[in-house]
């Protein structure tokens, strides 16, 4: 069991920067997978980002290669996302979600646990 909890996103004006942090309680955080994920109005939930357990595996949606970091901080039980260079469709609620390592990250229904959201909005 992983209760999530992300940091307080925020307003950013397009081309700024944005960092969000999750925290995870009640579990053994170093053997899960993480990751964050994001819906925005009117659209489905999307794969943001994962990272392994391990940090050996990273990956990244297209839509943020090259702008987002994803990383992690086992010691601490928290994941971070780091978003750069960001655009006025980068807005939306952006969930942290962690699951055992089964299946694709890029799959809604292979991520068990999810925070609650954390709205990021990017003004043009």
């Amino acid at each position: 069991q992983l209760h999530l909890e992300e940091s307080e996103g925020g307003l950013v004006q397009a081309g700024g920067s944005l960092k969000l942090s999750c925290v995870a309680s009640e579990g053994t955080f170093s053997s899960y997978d993480m990751g964050w994920f994001r819906q925005a109005p009117g659209k489905e939930r999307e794969f943001v980002s994962g990272i392994t357990w391990s940090s050996v595996g990273i990956h990244y949606a297209d839509s943020v290669k090259g702008r987002f970091t994803i990383s992690r901080d086992n010691a601490k039980s928290s994941v971070f996302l780091q978003m750069n260079s960001l655009k006025p469709e980068d807005t939306a609620i952006y969930y942290c979600v962690g699951r055992g390592s089964v299946g694709s990250m890029a799959r809604v229904k292979d991520w068990q646990y999810w925070g609650q959201g954390t709205q990021v909005t990017v003004a043009s």
